[in-house]
Order: C-alpha cells, then structure tokens, then sequence
C-alpha cells in the first residue's frame, strides 16, 4: 500500500428509520424487522435469511410466519424477497407450539442447499431445529424435519444452527441458547442430520448469576491465523446484548479470549470479564444511537470478512435493523469491527497527516452493555493527544499504511506510558450519523479492551 489521500465509500442509500408507513408492505422493510441474520453469498447476490419479526405499531396486520429473506447485489442495497417457508413446519410446531420461526442458517452440500431453522417456547427449552432442502438458494424449499431437539429439564437448548465447515472440508453444527451454553456436533453431508444424535461437545457457558445469558453462536476459520473464532452474543436481546469472541486451534475448542480466559470458565468474577467484546450497544455523539447490537453471522468473502447482526435503535428499541460492518484483523489475529457500518469501504494506505483534528472515541467496555457514549478526543499535527472530557494527555503516531497507535501519559511520573495503549486500523467510512465521509478507528488495548474511533467536524 502506498499512502495518500483516502478514497471514501460514495454515499449509500438512506433507508427510513421508524417507518409506521410500511408496518404491512414487506417491501419496504429492506433493514426493517431484521433479527438474527445469516448471511449467504450464491452468485452475484448476497442473501440474508433471518428470524421471524414485524414491528406491532399503528394498523400492523398479524405476523406471517416462514422466515424472511433479503438480498443485496453489494451488501449495501438491500431489498425484500420473500418467505422461505410457509409458516412452521408440523413437527416444528408440534414440539414446540412455536408461532414462528427463528435464527435460520443455510449452506450448500453438493448440489443441495439445506436451510436450518429454529422453533420453541421462549425462555424455556422446549425447542426444535430443523432442515429444509432446496436445488436452488431461492427455493422452493421441502422440509426435512428434525436435527436436534430439547425439553424441559434439558441442559442445552436446541436454537441457533450455525453450520460450519472445518478446515478439512467437514460440516459440524454449532447450536445453543442461554442458560445451557454453545455445543458443537458433527453434520452428515449426505442428509443434512447429525452423525451422532446428542448434544454434542460444549464450547461456551457462563455463570447462573447471569442466568447463563450466551447465544448466537457463529464459528469461522480463518486460514492466515490458522484459528477458528467462535462469536457469541451476552445477556438480554432486548436491553444489553453484547457480541464477544473467542479463538481456537480446533474447531472442538476450548476457546479463549483475549487475556486467555476459556469461554467455558464460570469461575472469572465479574462474568463480563469472560469473552472478548468487539460490538456492544453505542452512541456517537448526540445521535439515538443502537441498543444491544447481537446474534451475527460472519461473511469471508475472497479476502474480506464482514459481520451481519441486528441492532435496536435508540430512539425507540421495538425496531430491528441489519447491520453488516467490515472486519478487520489486528497483527496478531483478533477481529476487530468497523464503528461505522459498511458503505463501500476498503482498507488502504492512510497518509499520517491526514489524521488530526477532533475524534469521537468509544472504549467497548465489558462491564457496561448498555448505550456508551462517545467521548473527545484531539489528535494534534505534533504527534500531542488531549482527551477533551477529562483533559488526560498522550501521544499517537502512524506508520503511512493504516495503523494507528494512541496512548496515554503516565499519570504518576512524568514519562510516556504505553500500557494503557490502542493498536487500530484506520479506514474510510460513511459516517451514517453525520452523512457525510470520515475516517475510523478500530483497535484493541493489551488488556483485550477494543476501541473505536471516528474523525468529526
């Protein structure tokens, strides 16, 4: 890469936000009433398949059941398509009484796509999963029945198929919800179904102090490092959800996060410490804001990697919107997500004097999974930095490609102190709360505390 100016994402389309207008024309939904999305590339078109949700406002008719799917040509321009399913399969429904479908996943085996569904009883486990098969992405779609299902007085919970492949070519299913942690069994090519009926092998719980709050589970592999990462979501889907990962050298586990705590541990106190937090709810500077951004999917596309998920919005957390953001890789190989969402953008050489002037920054901390608020920060054409709020001092410096390292003075001598220092990638964004272009931040602290930053008028 050869610094220079940045080259910034061109404007994208303003979707409306709080649309009563479209309650009942699914056409106009576009982001709206996305929860749980997976995410699948077929073609020249990208395709979300996602839980079944619509936003009970003004003359809202009943919710139809069968999950939704969307598709975009660039991940940016989004539009609806359609059900895939018509309504809750029999014995879906039958185990469950489920009135809708959730958290949906797709893959292709051979000629064959199979598409995994969830239905249950919610905050309980009396749940289902299930497959659908199809010789096209599109449909139609026959129902297969069964893969997994749980009852009452169950330990896992059989909701959220992610299916993956390791990186010898074999599909395994990653699957759970809640208060009974994240298992992974190994997926029959040949049917779709597991290769032996049970729970499988446990990658992730937490402690009952927090009634066991992790779901969403989504594993990729990624060749350069050499790991596999497993995405969860923390806590409540309605007021703190929270997306932490963590990595291994097997697919089987155990993994770990940042600072070497396994995912499976319930012994750390507080619980927060456990999984490193990339994505968490958030506001920059007066905007609303998104509350609890959680249950991704993950897109490898060639070289690029994107996380999908859903957030709430601030002003008013009924409404459900996609969101899909660019990850990129700290030196040594942890996931770090764009602060703004995607529009176009791509990671190229940033010239360092480009680089100062005001920034908003957000400290992801894992304690705290509400709406964080922004904070000031001044980078000066001298290499200075002021924190505006709390006038701490530091330093930055860049190398010309897109690394960013910020750090704050000692406070107890009179000499520079870089453990309390961010490593981050900088790139051109679309600032959706200000519409306009601007660079970000995204990096992560030696004590496995991401942060985010964006440049401000």
């Amino acid at each position: 890469m050869t610094a220079g100016l940045p080259v910034f994402p061109p404007e994208p389309p303003r979707y409306p936000m709080y649309d009563l207008s479209s309650v009942n024309d699914e056409r106009g939904w576009m982001i709206n009433n996305v929860h749980d999305p997976a995410i699948r590339k077929d073609g020249r078109w990208y395709y979300v398949f996602s839980t079944d949700r619509k936003v009970m406002r003004g003359d809202a008719s009943p919710m139809r059941p069968g999950i939704q799917v969307r598709r975009s040509p660039d991940l940016i321009h989004w539009e609806w398509f359609g059900y895939a399913l018509d309504g809750v399969p029999d014995a879906a429904r039958e185990w469950t009484g489920a009135k809708n479908l959730w958290a949906p996943d797709v893959i292709r085996f051979g000629l064959t796509y199979y598409l995994y569904y969830a239905a249950s009883t919610f905050g309980t486990n009396q749940s289902f999963i299930g497959v659908a098969t199809s010789p096209a992405i599109e449909g139609p779609w026959t129902d297969q029945g069964e893969v997994f299902k749980t009852q009452r007085g169950d330990v896992p919970n059989a909701i959220d198929p992610n299916i993956v492949l390791d990186a010898d070519g074999n599909p395994w299913m990653v699957y759970g919800s809640f208060f009974g942690g994240i298992y992974l069994s190994r997926i029959d090519p040949n049917n779709g179904k597991l290769v032996n009926y049970g729970e499988g092998t446990l990658l992730a719980r937490r402690r009952r102090s927090v009634e066991g709050a992790v779901e969403g589970p989504y594993i990729i592999h990624n060749p350069r490092f050499r790991k596999y990462y497993l995405f969860v979501s923390y806590d409540s889907l309605f007021t703190d959800y929270n997306i932490r990962v963590g990595r291994s050298d097997r697919i089987t586990g155990p993994y770990v996060d940042y600072n070497g705590h396994r995912l499976t541990d319930t012994d750390v106190v507080p619980p927060s410490e456990v999984g490193t937090k990339i994505l968490g709810g958030y506001r920059f500077g007066n905007d609303d804001g998104w509350l609890a951004p959680g249950h991704n999917s993950v897109l490898r596309d060639g070289g690029d990697y994107f996380i999908l998920h859903h957030a709430r919005g601030g002003k008013d957390p009924d409404w459900s919107y996609l969101h899909v953001r660019r990850i990129v890789w700290s030196d040594d190989g942890w996931p770090l997500v764009s602060p703004e969402r995607y529009a176009g953008e791509y990671e190229q050489a940033i010239a360092p004097n480009v680089l100062p002037g005001r920034w908003e920054c957000l400290v992801l901390d894992r304690s705290s999974n509400g709406i964080l608020q922004s904070q000031s920060l001044e980078l000066a054409g001298d290499g200075r930095m002021v924190a505006l709020e709390d006038d701490k001092r530091g330093r930055w410096e860049a190398d010309g490609l897109n690394r960013l390292c910020v750090w704050w003075d000692s406070e107890t001598e009179d000499q520079e102190d870089r453990s309390w220092a961010v490593t981050a990638k900088v790139l051109p964004a679309w600032d959706w709360e200000n519409w306009r272009p601007t660079l970000v931040f995204t990096g992560i602290t030696r004590y496995g505390t991401c942060i985010w930053g964006k440049k401000v008028p």
